[in-house]
């Protein structure tokens, strides 16, 4: 008898326990960033980075070594031909040249009298006087001196265009884009001291991948440029050369699109843009943050709208630019793509748009 209010009291506390379990919480659905996914209209497009750099440029030195004594351009400064840009240390070249004329005066003296002994044996060959063979000596003397003149005369104007090379001069109007020698610094002959840019022909250089070749050397792509410090103003190009051989180390082919009258604001060193329209395509461009990576292939997160709940949805990307992933096919049109965040989702997990918390709702 003593046992059953025992069981009875331990019956009453097993009772009350269980009544003070309650399910776990639902985890609140997890904040994403999403895009409704939109199709392009119109044609396929493919823009590529680039640096606005001049057709021609080239990198100027002396032709002679020396000491910079002097620099009168800095970069950026506009240039026209025969504009001096630097000089060397003139002392060495003057004094070749004062050398130079003096062999030439001691040249022309010995030529003056060389000619005069020549005269004068003439006219005692003339008369007899002396043999044919002495006269064949002053002749021979004659025309010694007077090869010793043409030297002196030729390495003089040598020496003077050496003393002219220690002035750097423009040899076109141009632009400095680049100093690489400064007052005070020895210099070897051809080694660059400034470069010049011509910029009345201005192109954009670029890198173009290997599946893109073809389409640009067809030529039936419109071509358009714009830059970052005018991101509203296009300009109209073409394409002027293309690498014949890939670079090693990105495995993409160096192309220059000519700017077709490039307006005032277009400077060099400028970043811009090109992008090759052509016909075709289409697709939904997203953010490079959407695609997410499912055995080694794209997929994107889809919102449904009815459960709150996200789904992978595997998609073709027809092609990875700086603006975005341009999907080719996977998308109707109208999807709510998640667009941050991807690596943590996980099928049927609830989520909250930020669109939708913004507004104070739940999908």
């Amino acid at each position: 008898m003593t046992a059953r209010p025992a069981l009875a009291v331990l019956a009453l506390s097993a009772a009350l326990a269980g009544c003070g379990r309650s399910e776990p919480p639902a985890p609140a659905p997890r904040p994403v960033v999403t895009v409704v996914a939109t199709p392009a209209a119109g044609a396929e497009v493919a823009v590529y980075s680039g640096e606005v750099r001049a057709r021609r440029e080239a990198d100027l030195g002396f032709r002679v070594p020396g000491k910079i004594v002097a620099r009168y351009v800095d970069v950026g400064a506009t240039v026209k031909k025969s504009t001096p840009l630097a000089r060397l240390d003139p002392a060495d070249a003057e004094l070749n040249v004062a050398a130079a004329r003096s062999a030439l005066a001691a040249a022309e003296t010995e030529l003056a009298f060389a000619r005069a002994e020549l005269d004068r044996y003439a006219t005692l060959l003339e008369r007899q006087f002396i043999s044919r063979a002495v006269y064949d000596q002053k002749l021979n003397a004659y025309n010694a001196a007077r090869a010793r003149h043409d030297q002196a005369r030729a390495q003089l104007a040598v020496v003077e265009n050496q003393s002219a090379y220690t002035t750097l001069v423009a040899d076109q109007d141009g632009v400095v884009t680049a100093v690489n020698a400064e007052a005070g610094q020895v210099v070897a002959a051809g080694q660059p001291v400034v470069r010049i840019a011509r910029p009345e022909e201005k192109e954009v250089a670029v890198s173009i991948p290997e599946t893109r070749l073809d389409e640009l050397k067809s030529g039936t792509r419109e071509i358009l440029v714009r830059t970052v410090a005018e991101p509203d103003r296009v300009y109209r190009g073409k394409v002027r050369e293309i690498a014949p051989a890939a670079d090693p180390a990105t495995r993409t082919f160096a192309a220059r699109i000519t700017i077709l009258d490039p307006g005032p604001g277009v400077a060099l060193g400028m970043t811009a843009s090109v992008a090759f329209v052509g016909a075709g395509g289409g697709g939904v461009v997203l953010p490079l943050t959407a695609i997410y990576r499912k055995d080694d292939r794209p997929a994107v997160w889809i919102v449904d709208p009815k459960t709150g709940t996200v789904r992978l949805q595997p998609v073709v990307v027809a092609q990875y630019r700086e603006d975005g992933a341009v999907v080719s096919s996977g998308l109707a049109g109208g999807e709510r793509v998640v667009a941050a965040g991807v690596n943590k989702l996980v099928e049927g997990q609830a989520v909250a748009p930020a669109e939708a918390l913004a507004e104070g709702r739940r999908p």
